[in-house]
């Protein structure tokens, strides 16, 4: 297995800039992986492939306005600080431009002194900076609620009117810099039609980061050092979860970041999915053994990606390039802001 095993042209024509309107409006391909048809439908025909009982997965996570823009403190240069994840209180490991004029030591003022940071360390394996944050009034949280702006993926050039269309209408938990981007197909409304068809909804947590966006650079998959991201499975959706297949129920994913989640909670000796509240590096690519998740609700990834990985590993790899190349035929549109795939 190598990594060019996963490679494929994506044209820059396909990368959808913007996103559906209404949410639900996109294209969705489906797969079955047992037959290999691929079927072309609406996102709106969703609820046709769930069954009452069924679990559907949905991660709550909401997007931090996590892109600052401020100044040098000696110099007045102009500095961009990205938050990643914190490390402790008003301590965060952070990616900046241009690094090179931030080593430890230097001073970043954000918004003429509402917040100031001070690098106090390097990461050398990626070059991340570790800044402590103060503010002159109120808490962080909330100067970067003031400052700070939602960062869209690199390759979403088009800026976006109304952040909120970069949120899941279920998202309710701020701590990801990038949008579990699965779930943003769906509408309240189609999400009050299942739960009435006896489809139960269930949320966990996944913190997502910015190296779900980056392509694996090493020639062999197993290679890569993953990413680790924290995640949140509660004792009640532990509990719906096992009921489900407990009774012949699936478990349907919504997006690359619940499989990771419910993937990682799973107990391999008892065969059920525990409460769960620590971080995962799980790096899921063929030969993985399936133990939670039926099916899954994802979008169309970028390519040499782990996500494009993950969902090989679920569907197979030569049924999942084949998808994608009808997928560029039919001109379907890619990546965040793109259509969707069920995989069955």
């Amino acid at each position: 297995m190598r990594t060019d095993d996963f490679d494929y042209d994506l044209p820059s024509g396909l990368i959808a800039q913007h996103p559906a309107e209404p949410r639900d409006s996109c294209r969705l391909m489906v797969v079955d992986r047992a037959s290999g048809q691929i079927d072309h439908r609406r996102f709106t025909d969703l609820p046709e492939y769930m069954h009452a009982g069924d679990v559907l997965v949905v991660n709550e996570t909401r997007v931090l306005p996590a892109r600052l823009h401020g100044v040098k403190d000696d110099t007045g240069a102009a500095v961009e600080v990205l938050l990643l994840h914190p490390r402790y209180e008003n301590t965060w490991e952070c990616l900046v431009r241009p690094g090179r004029r931030l080593r430890p030591g230097a001073r970043v003022v954000f918004g003429g002194g509402v917040l100031s940071g001070l690098v106090v360390d390097v990461v050398e394996e990626s070059g991340a900076r570790v800044i402590t944050f103060t503010t002159s009034r109120g808490s962080f949280i909330d100067a970067v609620h003031e400052l700070g702006e939602v960062p869209l993926p690199p390759y979403i050039t088009a800026p976006l009117e109304d952040p909120e269309l970069y949120q899941t209408v279920f998202s309710a938990d701020e701590r990801s810099v990038a949008a579990p981007t699965a779930g943003l197909h769906f509408t309240t409304e189609m999400l009050d039609r299942l739960q009435r068809d006896g489809v139960h909804l269930v949320k966990v947590g996944l913190d997502v980061g910015l190296d779900t966006f980056r392509p694996v650079a090493v020639d062999d998959p197993r290679d890569h050092r993953m990413h680790t991201e924290h995640f949140r499975v509660s004792q009640s959706a532990a509990d719906a979860l096992n009921a489900a297949h407990e009774r012949g129920n699936r478990v349907i994913a919504v997006g690359t970041t619940c499989v990771r989640a419910l993937e990682s909670a799973l107990n391999e000796q008892t065969g059920l999915v525990e409460a769960t509240d620590e971080s995962t590096d799980l790096f899921i690519m063929p030969g993985f053994r399936f133990g939670v998740v039926d099916a899954m609700v994802t979008n169309f990834h970028i390519p040499r990606s782990t996500l494009l990985m993950m969902v090989s590993a679920f569907a197979g790899r030569e049924l999942i390039m084949h998808a994608y190349a009808v997928a560029r035929e039919e001109r379907y549109r890619f990546l965040s802001f793109g259509d969707a795939m069920l995989i069955i």
